[in-house]
């Protein structure tokens, strides 16, 4: 699963990387807003989408997808994260892999572990410091008094053998190269972009064991991802997990969506 990620680009510096327009109006300010090390569910993020020209764009989402045809978005569950073995079968989430599939960017992100009565925070992050894409789906909510809510959920994915030492699930990370297939709903439909929902490479990633104040959304700072020990990586010879896992648990309780 993925419940909690970090940022630490500003979408004017992601621009390059992406490939993105700016859309008319956009807050110049949002282009420069500072690095984020906690985002979570309701938060704001940025994705990555293209308009059936093929160009891509940027824009803000509510995380936590509120299906088109929901009646009162106060009393839907928040859906921060999709199944991406059944999002094209799903009701909630259909539509969505249909025709509004999405990139999210990200430098890293939170898994948590049990250790005795604590919960430690794990970052994982590609080990060469590079940005990621989560896939991602969008939808717009229109409320019956006129109103709107742009939402989104990333989609996640059986673990590789890194992750199974904290969790079952993973985000599902786009290789940049197929970036544009994912983008691509005009031409290609679910079934025709299956292949690209699968773990990432065993040695993609590390997991750096951090301070337990990651497990608090009201902090959000650099010190947040500060190693406190040596990553937890595959030792790419043996193709062997250097550490054993502890069961897996689920991230901090989260927010309400309003």
């Amino acid at each position: 699963m993925c419940g909690r990620f970090v940022l630490i680009e500003s979408l004017r510096a992601m621009q390059n990387l992406f490939g993105y327009r700016i859309p008319a109006g956009f807050d110049e300010r949002i282009l420069d807003m500072g690095n984020r090390y906690n985002i979570a569910p309701t938060q704001p993020i940025a994705v990555v989408d293209a308009g059936l020209d093929g160009v891509r764009h940027v824009r803000l989402v509510r995380w936590g997808l509120i299906p088109a045809w929901t009646k009162d978005a106060k009393t839907q569950s928040l859906l921060f994260n999709a199944r991406s073995e059944t999002a094209a079968d799903k009701p909630s989430f259909r539509t969505a892999m249909r025709h509004r599939r999405c990139l999210v960017p990200a430098s890293g992100f939170y898994e948590w572990r049990r250790m005795g009565s604590t919960k430690m925070p794990y970052y994982i992050r590609p080990r060469d410091g590079s940005t990621m894409a989560f896939a991602g789906i969008t939808e717009t909510w229109l409320g019956s008094e006129g109103s709107e809510i742009d939402t989104g959920a990333i989609l996640t994915t059986s673990a590789n053998r890194l992750m199974t030492m904290l969790h079952d699930r993973m985000p599902v990370i786009l290789a940049p190269g197929d970036w544009d297939e994912w983008l691509d709903c005009g031409n290609r439909r679910p079934r025709d972009v299956s292949h690209l929902m699968r773990p990432a490479a065993d040695d993609l990633l590390e997991a750096i064991p951090v301070s337990e104040r990651a497990n608090s959304v009201a902090n959000d700072d650099e010190a947040l991802i500060a190693p406190l020990a040596e990553p937890l990586t595959i030792d790419a010879e043996k193709a062997e997990v250097k550490q054993t896992p502890d069961p897996d648990d689920e991230p901090p309780a989260q927010g309400s969506l309003f």
